[in-house]
């Protein structure tokens, strides 16, 4: 892997900061106090966006699709959505994270689509705003525990089920719904849908209060009797007992990287304040042992190499799915890696601010606040060390629990 950051990205991540300071700052306490209230602004900037993507199917929500691939002939490698994606992300939720959330079409959905769905899914399903709904009330961080399920019947799948937690629920086009084909098989029936809003017996039951992202609608969807096209299931319709879960979730293979360099935005902007904040009390000085430092700044000094490793565990995973490399492992232990250490590096910061640290005078406890989804969603911290340990040991789910 090339260290340097490619030519064709740095203008996407130029104009990503610049957007972040220039549009997300300026705007980010007014949204964190309405909650549930749509941010306006982003729709302009969402437009802009589509108009970069256009022509380019793969660059919906920056997801390609991952898997055993190889390296091209010649040697070189590929810098592609996946990448571009994360550090865009990243300069980004230096900004704001719930505005990136928040960002029309560029929902978890979308990648969900762009890793597992056909070229005519691609095609039919371009430029719709997908979020995606796993959770469920009493499984916790078990993706393969969902109740949620899905009938065939004729040209169609009948769902029934409950989904909470659902990002950007209420606000985009269609949700993209985990569900069972059936529940006695286990997690090798679990397939996704493609539901459009409108659809009869698609029900928003209510809409989250939250602790950090206010500026993202958090949903609770209702599915009774929910009848979904045949052909808006994602991927193989076939239940694979030996492939089991694997199809469903390449998906995690793309977002995992993606929500790591989200925390790693908001972690940066949390550093870069605290320093401006400590400028005249402290001299950070490289060059010296770090047990030579005063606590406060030996104390910048780690989080800084905490920061370094996860970033660069994120780029990892991103070039691996870049280059048709399975990335699973790698993108479990980056997002394990950055979402640990986003949350304390954002909550450490308000400490070492003080009484400034604690009030909404500065953005430093919205970033802390904000931080905390990062290290759950998408797999939490104990989900993720549990799946690392999984594929090191070469054990499966059933074996190692």
């Amino acid at each position: 892997m090339n260290i340097e950051i490619p030519k064709k990205i740095k203008p996407i991540i130029n104009n990503a900061h610049q957007v972040a300071l220039s549009v997300f700052r300026p705007i980010s306490r007014k949204y964190d106090r309405a909650e549930h209230q749509a941010p306006k602004e982003l729709d302009m900037l969402a437009s802009v966006l589509d108009g970069f993507n256009e022509g380019d199917p793969e660059s919906s929500a920056g997801a390609t699709k991952t898997g055993k691939g190889h390296i091209r002939d010649d040697g070189g490698v590929k810098n592609g959505s996946n990448m571009s994606t994360c550090l865009g992300a990243m300069e980004l939720c230096y900004g704001d994270t719930g505005f990136l959330l928040a960002m029309p079409r560029q929902g978890l959905g979308n990648a969900a689509i762009a890793a597992v769905a056909n070229d005519e899914q691609l095609k039919r399903f371009e430029g719709k705003w997908a979020a995606m709904a796993i959770t469920e009330p009493g499984t916790g961080s078990d993706s393969a525990a969902i109740r949620t399920t899905a009938r065939k019947d004729g040209d169609h799948y009948v769902l029934n089920g409950e989904k909470i937690f659902v990002t950007s629920g209420e606000r985009a086009d269609c949700v993209v719904v985990w569900a069972s084909l059936d529940l006695s098989v286990g997690r090798a029936a679990i397939k996704s849908f493609v539901v459009e809003w409108g659809t009869p017996g698609m029900e928003l039951v209510r809409l989250e209060k939250k602790l950090g992202i206010r500026a993202s609608d958090t949903a609770a969807i209702n599915f009774t009797d929910c009848r979904v096209p045949a052909e808006n299931l994602l991927g193989n319709p076939d239940i694979d007992v030996k492939k089991g879960f694997g199809g469903v979730m390449e998906t995690f293979d793309n977002t995992r990287p993606l929500v790591a360099s989200m925390a790693l935005g908001c972690a940066r902007a949390s550093l870069e304040r605290i320093r401006e904040l400590l400028a005249d009390h402290v001299n950070l000085d490289y060059g010296q042992p770090v047990d030579n430092a005063s606590a406060v700044e030996a104390e910048l000094y780690r989080m800084e190499a905490e920061w370094e490793a996860a970033y660069w565990l994120t780029i990892r995973a991103a070039w691996m799915a870049d280059n048709k490399r399975s990335n699973s492992l790698e993108a479990s232990i980056s997002k394990a890696k950055a979402g640990r250490v986003g949350n304390a590096i954002t909550l450490r910061c308000v400490e070492l601010a003080g009484s400034l640290g604690y009030t909404e005078d500065d953005l430093l406890e919205k970033w802390a606040r904000d931080s905390k989804i990062l290290d759950i969603f998408e797999g939490t911290q104990q989900i993720q060390q549990l799946i690392i340990a999984r594929r090191l040991l070469g054990l499966s789910s059933s074996e190692l629990k």
